[in-house]
């Protein structure tokens, strides 16, 4: 749990955090007393008003989901905090247009459900035509624990305002609209899961006894912290899993909230905060996969994103509408979730038409590769080349636990991962095909696996002084390809890789430990001294500052301390390719 706040003030947060929504969009205005989004005036057609709202700390709910298609009007209370009776009748009576009445949704809250219930009741004693429907979906916490309270509301509540919005847009009366969005509510679950509790600016820290140990993750916490069903230690697979058995299993008659049998269902993920993008889609990959293989669910809308946080909380929700006839003889609910909202909160761009043409049509086969594919000409052992090689790619798996520890000094840690990964695979390659004594097709054999398994700025440059390689040695005549005639094409392999990096000699890359490895085996013809020299450059990086890459911007003075990362991978490698003993290439 993270206690760092740019803003530690809440009120000035919850403040300016509101007024920020005037900007971003247009539709919208703020009553700053009584912290009010609401819809400005306009010459649109009357509607039926749709107001929500909660305590602050669940953006982009609900202020963000105000405008055209969704809310006419959201009311912010304090960070986890219901607004006041005060607030809420303020924008049922003076922020929206009440004319066709008003439908308020709030989440099943104790404080919400009261101020918001006694604003309603004020409104209807004023004469104001007003319904209100509470949505409870998180099924986190069972029957028996939750008893009258009933269950939680989370991010299942944005489908309802989603649904409902899209209904009042189109022209719907009150009753419809309400009875539509009770419907929703009634055939939704939802569980959420978190790796952390949140801290709330302002607030003192939470007991250290309060805090999940590395590795847990608490099935079922709420939204504000509140605790769940279980703390365990579970991977991602056994999480989901076990968040869909507290959703589907209708065994469990703790949480048999619901019958998922439409043909029909919308899966909402919502991040909590703080689980990166990439991470979201891992959540969101391993969640459709076992609704298939463990519950042949092939949702119709899968809708992933941040809809309803816990301030910055760790943890994501997994969100089931059970998908059933409105029978109002009008819009379905898939159309109303698919229909536009001029929103900053929503999105789901994807149009219906596309969803509805599952359209699973692929693209295959690979680019051929005719002109390496042809022979050569050149000429070597393909008994050396093997076994050769093959020392040179153990080498630099050997030396990855020390290449991971010089790049976690100077750099971001990836560098051994990388090179090991791109050797394990060409050695699993050269042990696996059948090479022939030509090089060049041998070479042009590992370009694409180089190109595949190496990623990052190592990735690039070896792929491309590999390609160049071998166009190099194409160019050369027919017959023995002598050490020589080796380094005569990795010079010009060089001149092509100084054609996209200005690295240099001096410059602490892996250039250092290239460039005198070809110099002296141009020279000599010897790729013992050709790898002794890359040694030595790879050693006497120890000092030097860095010109290019990323501890460029590490700073520090780690660069005193160890070589250049890159480079003493390479030297290892070379030293391999002259057969030299691993102990003999230990830094030391």
């Amino acid at each position: 749990m993270s206690s760092k706040h740019f803003i530690n003030d809440p009120t000035h947060l919850v403040n300016t955090a509101l007024r920020s929504l005037t900007f971003t969009n247009p539709n919208v205005a703020l009553d700053p007393e009584s912290k009010i989004i609401y819809c400005r005036p306009s010459h649109a057609t009357p509607q039926v008003s749709i107001i929500s709202g909660g305590g602050s700390g669940h953006e982009p709910s609900f202020a963000a989901m105000v405008g055209p298609g969704m809310l006419s009007a959201a009311v912010a209370g304090t960070i986890f905090a219901s607004p006041s009776a005060e607030q809420v009748r303020t924008a049922i009576t003076s922020r929206v247009d009440s004319s066709l009445g008003v439908l308020v949704v709030v989440m099943n809250y104790t404080g919400d459900v009261l101020n918001f219930g006694m604003a309603v009741e004020k409104a209807k004693a004023s004469g104001l035509r007003v319904e209100m429907v509470v949505v409870g979906d998180d099924v986190g916490v069972g029957r028996e624990k939750a008893g009258k309270v009933g269950r939680r509301g989370i991010a299942g509540t944005v489908l309802v305002l989603k649904i409902a919005g899209g209904l009042a847009a189109k022209g719907w009366p009150l009753g419809d609209v309400a009875k539509v969005a009770r419907l929703t509510a009634e055939n939704i679950v939802s569980v959420g899961a978190s790796l952390e509790h949140v801290h709330v600016p302002g607030r003192a820290s939470d007991a250290e006894e309060d805090r999940l140990a590395q590795g847990e993750v608490e099935v079922g916490m709420g939204i504000h912290n509140e605790p769940g069903s279980e703390r365990a230690r579970l991977h991602l697979p056994q999480l989901v899993a076990r968040m869909l058995g507290q959703l589907l299993d209708s065994s469990d008659k703790d949480r048999a909230f619901l019958n998922v049998n439409s043909n029909e269902v919308v899966l909402l993920i919502n991040n909590l905060g703080s689980v990166s993008v990439l991470e979201m889609g891992g959540v969101t990959a391993e969640v459709v996969a076992q609704l298939d293989s463990e519950y042949g669910i092939h949702p119709v809308r899968i809708i992933t994103g941040t809809f309803m946080t816990s301030l910055n909380g760790l943890g994501f929700s997994i969100s089931l509408l059970n998908v059933v006839n409105t029978n109002i003889g009008g819009p379905g609910m898939v159309e109303l979730l698919d229909a536009a909202a001029e929103v900053t909160g929503w999105s789901a761009p994807i149009r219906k038409e596309t969803w509805e043409a599952k359209n699973a049509a692929t693209r295959t086969g690979q680019t051929e590769r005719d002109e390496e594919a042809k022979p050569s000409g050149l000429k070597m052992d393909r008994s050396i080349v093997k076994e050769r090689l093959g020392l040179a790619l153990e080498s630099v798996i050997a030396a990855e636990p020390q290449v991971t520890r010089y790049d976690t000094i100077v750099g971001d840690g990836d560098c051994g991962i990388g090179l090991k990964r791109g050797a394990e695979a060409v050695l699993k390659h050269i042990q696996q095909a059948a090479l022939t004594d030509d090089p060049l097709l041998t070479l042009t054999s590992i370009i694409p696996i180089v190109e595949s398994a190496m990623d990052g700025t190592s990735g690039a440059l070896y792929a491309i002084f590999l390609n160049a390689l071998a166009r190099a040695l194409r160019s050369l005549p027919s017959g023995d390809l002598t050490p020589f005639l080796w380094a005569k094409a990795l010079q010009q392999s060089c001149r092509a890789l100084s054609r996209y990096t200005p690295a240099r000699p001096g410059d602490r890359t892996l250039v250092d430990a290239l460039y005198p490895f070809v110099e002296v085996l141009e020279a000599t013809g010897d790729v013992k001294q050709a790898a002794e020299a890359a040694k030595k450059a790879a050693d006497e990086t120890k000092g030097m500052p860095a010109s290019l890459g990323r501890a460029v911007y590490v700073g520090g003075k780690g660069f005193e301390q160890v070589p250049d990362p890159g480079a003493f991978g390479l030297a290892c490698f070379f030293g391999g390719l002259a057969g030299k003993a691993d102990e003999e290439w230990e830094q030391v």
